[in-house]
């Protein structure tokens, strides 16, 4: 697993003129987002990932997002 760690890309540089697309997945306790690009073997390459737990107010935050993406059925 160490080999594959070293020898194999885990993060590539943004490149604009390749497709893009961002993930965002809102848990109880936090939200995560990921920004991909596809390469040219088809597959989605990670090119950045931010993962931030939630305090009270944040969760207040988050229920009103959620809940806006809710009814706008994103």
């Amino acid at each position: 697993m160490k080999k594959r760690f070293i020898t194999e890309l885990v993060l590539v540089i943004l490149n604009l003129d390749k497709e893009t697309r961002v993930k965002v997945d809102i848990l109880d306790f936090a939200i995560g987002r990921v920004l991909s690009i596809k390469y040219e073997d088809e597959k989605w390459r990670l090119v950045t990932y931010i993962f931030k737990s939630l305090n009270k107010v944040k969760e207040i935050i988050k229920f009103t997002i959620k809940r806006c993406w809710q009814l706008l059925d994103v």
